[in-house]
């Protein structure tokens, strides 16, 4: 699986935004924010 620069960008995006959400305590605006943001992630990198 090759890879280029943007979607790697793009995938250590995803990761931290998941690990966001695991660890740090966020209101629930900006744990939807990041969920929204996670979901796009996920479908640009056809993750979904």
């Amino acid at each position: 699986m090759n890879i280029n620069c943007r979607q790697h960008r793009k995938t250590m995006e995803l990761l931290s935004l998941k690990l966001r959400l695991e660890r740090e305590k966020l209101d629930s605006k900006q744990r939807e924010e990041i969920r929204k943001r996670i979901r796009a992630l996920e479908k640009e990198l056809q993750m979904d």
